[in-house]
Protein backbone atom coordinates (compact mmCIF):
# COMPACT_ATOMS: atom_id res chain seq x y z
CA UNK A 1 0.00 0.00 0.00
CA UNK A 2 1.41 4.03 -0.73
CA UNK A 3 2.11 5.91 2.04
CA UNK A 4 1.17 8.86 2.38
CA UNK A 5 3.01 10.37 5.03
CA UNK A 6 5.58 8.69 6.68
CA UNK A 7 8.56 10.07 9.17
CA UNK A 8 11.39 8.24 10.61
CA UNK A 9 13.14 9.27 14.25
CA UNK A 10 11.75 13.04 13.44
CA UNK A 11 12.65 15.48 16.04
CA UNK A 12 12.24 19.19 16.63
CA UNK A 13 14.01 21.41 19.89
CA UNK A 14 13.21 24.61 20.85
CA UNK A 15 16.14 25.82 23.03
CA UNK A 16 15.40 23.71 25.97
CA UNK A 17 12.16 21.88 24.82
CA UNK A 18 12.00 18.53 22.91
CA UNK A 19 8.89 19.55 20.90
CA UNK A 20 8.80 15.94 19.22
CA UNK A 21 11.69 13.10 19.90
CA UNK A 22 12.42 10.52 17.54
CA UNK A 23 8.85 10.57 16.03
CA UNK A 24 8.22 7.61 13.45
CA UNK A 25 4.77 6.58 12.12
CA UNK A 26 3.18 5.86 8.56
CA UNK A 27 -0.11 7.25 7.63
CA UNK A 28 -1.16 4.40 4.14
CA UNK A 29 -3.17 6.19 1.52
CA UNK A 30 -6.34 6.48 1.87
CA UNK A 31 -6.30 6.44 5.62
CA UNK A 32 -7.55 8.99 8.16
CA UNK A 33 -4.97 8.62 10.63
CA UNK A 34 -5.64 10.60 14.01
CA UNK A 35 -2.91 11.58 15.71
CA UNK A 36 -4.07 11.87 19.47
CA UNK A 37 -2.39 13.81 22.75
CA UNK A 38 -3.18 15.98 25.21
CA UNK A 39 -2.84 19.88 24.80
CA UNK A 40 1.21 21.02 23.89
CA UNK A 41 2.16 17.06 22.81
CA UNK A 42 3.56 18.13 19.81
CA UNK A 43 1.06 17.08 17.53
CA UNK A 44 0.67 20.69 15.63
CA UNK A 45 4.81 20.92 15.49
CA UNK A 46 4.61 17.71 13.72
CA UNK A 47 1.70 18.90 10.90
CA UNK A 48 3.35 22.19 10.61
CA UNK A 49 7.33 20.08 9.93
CA UNK A 50 5.18 17.78 7.29
CA UNK A 51 4.09 21.33 5.45
CA UNK A 52 7.25 22.20 5.57
CA UNK A 53 6.06 25.50 7.42
CA UNK A 54 9.10 24.72 9.88
CA UNK A 55 12.39 22.56 10.28
CA UNK A 56 12.75 19.20 11.97
CA UNK A 57 15.78 19.14 14.14
CA UNK A 58 16.55 15.56 12.66
CA UNK A 59 15.02 12.67 11.46
CA UNK A 60 13.05 12.62 8.04
CA UNK A 61 9.53 13.32 6.96
CA UNK A 62 7.98 12.31 3.60
CA UNK A 63 4.67 13.92 2.08
CA UNK A 64 2.79 12.52 -1.03
CA UNK A 65 6.18 10.60 -1.93
CA UNK A 66 8.63 14.04 -1.11
CA UNK A 67 10.55 15.00 1.34
CA UNK A 68 8.90 17.49 3.68
CA UNK A 69 11.39 20.44 2.95
CA UNK A 70 10.73 19.84 -0.88
CA UNK A 71 6.90 20.31 -0.19
CA UNK A 72 6.14 24.07 -1.70
CA UNK A 73 4.43 25.91 -4.78
CA UNK A 74 2.26 23.56 -6.80
CA UNK A 75 2.29 20.49 -3.97
CA UNK A 76 0.47 23.23 -2.01
CA UNK A 77 -2.21 22.27 -5.11
CA UNK A 78 -2.88 18.81 -3.57
CA UNK A 79 -2.92 19.75 0.13
CA UNK A 80 -6.05 21.18 2.05
CA UNK A 81 -5.59 22.20 5.89
CA UNK A 82 -8.13 23.35 8.57
CA UNK A 83 -6.96 24.40 12.07
CA UNK A 84 -8.85 25.32 14.85
CA UNK A 85 -6.43 28.58 15.13
CA UNK A 86 -6.72 29.65 11.04
CA UNK A 87 -7.03 33.02 10.01
CA UNK A 88 -9.51 33.76 7.96
CA UNK A 89 -9.90 37.16 6.20
CA UNK A 90 -13.15 38.14 8.15
CA UNK A 91 -13.69 41.70 6.70
CA UNK A 92 -14.74 39.40 3.66
CA UNK A 93 -18.35 37.49 2.46
CA UNK A 94 -18.25 33.79 2.42
CA UNK A 95 -19.27 33.49 -1.57
CA UNK A 96 -16.19 36.28 -2.02
CA UNK A 97 -13.62 34.02 -0.15
CA UNK A 98 -14.24 30.91 -2.36
CA UNK A 99 -14.44 32.69 -5.27
CA UNK A 100 -10.56 34.26 -4.15
CA UNK A 101 -9.63 30.28 -3.25
CA UNK A 102 -11.11 29.06 -5.99
CA UNK A 103 -8.00 30.95 -7.85
CA UNK A 104 -5.76 29.41 -6.80
CA UNK A 105 -6.70 25.53 -7.37
CA UNK A 106 -6.33 24.39 -10.79
CA UNK A 107 -8.54 21.74 -9.62
CA UNK A 108 -10.84 23.80 -7.79
CA UNK A 109 -14.92 22.20 -8.76
CA UNK A 110 -17.68 24.87 -8.65
CA UNK A 111 -19.88 22.15 -8.47
CA UNK A 112 -18.75 20.22 -5.69
CA UNK A 113 -18.30 24.27 -4.09
CA UNK A 114 -21.93 24.41 -4.78
CA UNK A 115 -22.68 20.96 -3.21
CA UNK A 116 -20.61 22.06 -0.16
CA UNK A 117 -22.56 25.41 0.64
CA UNK A 118 -25.89 23.71 0.66
CA UNK A 119 -24.56 21.05 2.54
CA UNK A 120 -23.30 22.93 5.29
CA UNK A 121 -26.14 25.87 4.98
CA UNK A 122 -23.24 28.38 4.44
CA UNK A 123 -24.36 31.70 3.92
CA UNK A 124 -22.62 33.32 1.32
CA UNK A 125 -23.73 37.28 1.14
CA UNK A 126 -22.81 37.41 5.07
CA UNK A 127 -19.71 39.00 6.27
CA UNK A 128 -17.24 36.29 7.94
CA UNK A 129 -16.84 38.15 10.68
CA UNK A 130 -21.34 37.71 11.72
CA UNK A 131 -20.63 33.83 11.17
CA UNK A 132 -20.19 31.46 14.42
CA UNK A 133 -17.29 29.67 15.73
CA UNK A 134 -19.19 26.44 14.04
CA UNK A 135 -20.13 28.19 10.80
CA UNK A 136 -16.36 29.50 9.73
CA UNK A 137 -15.24 25.85 10.52
CA UNK A 138 -17.67 25.09 7.96
CA UNK A 139 -16.14 27.39 5.51
CA UNK A 140 -12.75 26.20 6.18
CA UNK A 141 -13.63 22.88 5.41
CA UNK A 142 -15.36 23.50 2.42
CA UNK A 143 -12.52 25.52 1.14
CA UNK A 144 -10.14 22.69 1.97
CA UNK A 145 -12.64 20.28 0.24
CA UNK A 146 -13.57 21.91 -2.98
CA UNK A 147 -10.60 21.11 -5.00
CA UNK A 148 -10.35 17.13 -4.07
CA UNK A 149 -6.95 17.15 -2.23
CA UNK A 150 -5.09 14.22 -2.25
CA UNK A 151 -4.42 14.76 1.39
CA UNK A 152 -6.12 16.91 4.36
CA UNK A 153 -4.35 17.87 7.37
CA UNK A 154 -6.99 18.74 10.10
CA UNK A 155 -5.51 20.32 13.36
CA UNK A 156 -7.62 20.18 16.60
CA UNK A 157 -10.80 21.48 14.14
CA UNK A 158 -13.73 20.05 16.88
CA UNK A 159 -12.58 22.12 19.85
CA UNK A 160 -15.13 23.78 21.27
CA UNK A 161 -17.93 22.61 19.11
CA UNK A 162 -21.43 21.97 19.10
CA UNK A 163 -21.67 17.94 19.09
CA UNK A 164 -24.26 18.41 16.95
CA UNK A 165 -21.81 20.54 14.33
CA UNK A 166 -18.69 18.17 15.07
CA UNK A 167 -20.85 15.56 13.51
CA UNK A 168 -22.15 18.02 10.27
CA UNK A 169 -18.52 18.47 9.75
CA UNK A 170 -17.34 14.74 9.92
CA UNK A 171 -20.11 13.97 7.98
CA UNK A 172 -19.27 16.57 4.98
CA UNK A 173 -15.77 15.15 5.72
CA UNK A 174 -16.12 11.49 4.86
CA UNK A 175 -18.75 12.33 1.90
CA UNK A 176 -16.47 14.62 -0.34
CA UNK A 177 -13.20 13.02 1.00
CA UNK A 178 -13.31 9.07 0.28
CA UNK A 179 -10.33 9.32 -2.07
CA UNK A 180 -8.19 11.70 -0.05
CA UNK A 181 -6.16 10.61 3.28
CA UNK A 182 -6.84 12.39 6.21
CA UNK A 183 -4.31 13.12 9.00
CA UNK A 184 -6.32 14.74 11.91
CA UNK A 185 -5.08 15.70 15.44
CA UNK A 186 -6.99 15.70 18.72
CA UNK A 187 -6.75 15.96 22.25
CA UNK A 188 -9.70 13.64 22.16
CA UNK A 189 -10.16 9.95 21.06
CA UNK A 190 -13.75 10.11 21.47
CA UNK A 191 -14.38 12.75 18.84
CA UNK A 192 -12.75 11.51 15.86
CA UNK A 193 -12.64 7.34 16.68
CA UNK A 194 -15.70 6.62 15.31
CA UNK A 195 -14.02 7.28 11.59
CA UNK A 196 -10.40 6.72 12.25
CA UNK A 197 -8.60 3.84 10.42
CA UNK A 198 -5.49 4.74 12.18
CA UNK A 199 -4.38 6.21 15.27
CA UNK A 200 -0.66 7.13 17.01
CA UNK A 201 -0.65 8.55 20.71
CA UNK A 202 1.98 11.53 21.11
CA UNK A 203 2.50 12.20 24.57
CA UNK A 204 5.48 15.25 25.68
CA UNK A 205 7.00 15.06 21.51
CA UNK A 206 6.70 11.10 22.18
CA UNK A 207 5.01 8.49 19.91
CA UNK A 208 3.77 5.85 22.36
CA UNK A 209 2.24 4.12 19.42
CA UNK A 210 0.65 3.97 16.06
CA UNK A 211 -1.31 1.17 14.74
CA UNK A 212 -4.57 0.75 12.90
CA UNK A 213 -7.56 1.82 14.90
CA UNK A 214 -9.08 -1.87 14.85
CA UNK A 215 -5.99 -3.76 16.23
CA UNK A 216 -5.79 -0.76 18.90
CA UNK A 217 -9.44 -1.95 20.08
CA UNK A 218 -8.60 -5.18 20.12
CA UNK A 219 -5.57 -4.98 22.11
CA UNK A 220 -7.09 -2.46 24.90
CA UNK A 221 -9.35 -3.19 27.87
CA UNK A 222 -10.52 -0.81 30.33
CA UNK A 223 -10.98 -2.75 34.01
CA UNK A 224 -12.58 -0.47 36.43
CA UNK A 225 -12.96 -1.40 40.08
CA UNK A 226 -15.41 0.31 43.06
CA UNK A 227 -13.91 0.07 46.43
CA UNK A 228 -15.65 0.27 49.99
CA UNK A 229 -12.33 2.38 50.99
CA UNK A 230 -9.65 4.35 48.84
CA UNK A 231 -6.48 2.13 48.75
CA UNK A 232 -3.54 2.90 46.60
CA UNK A 233 -2.72 0.89 43.51
CA UNK A 234 -1.28 -2.32 43.33
CA UNK A 235 2.44 -2.70 42.91
CA UNK A 236 3.79 -4.73 40.41
CA UNK A 237 1.73 -3.59 37.77
CA UNK A 238 2.99 -4.57 34.03
CA UNK A 239 4.70 -1.70 32.41
CA UNK A 240 2.27 -2.09 29.35
CA UNK A 241 -0.86 -0.54 31.33
CA UNK A 242 -1.76 2.98 30.97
Amino acid sequence: MTTAIRTGQLSKRYLRLQALDQVSLEAPQGAAYALVGPNGAGKTTLIKILLNLIASSGGSAEVLGLPARQIRGAVYEQVGYVSENQEIPEWMKVGALLDYLGEFYPTWDRGLEDSLVRQFDLPLDRKIKTLSRGMKMKLALAGALAFHPRLIFLDEPFGGLDPLVRDQLIEGLLERAQKSTIFISSHDLAEIESFATHVGYLDRGRLLFSEEMTLLSARFREVELTLETPVPLPVGLPPSWL
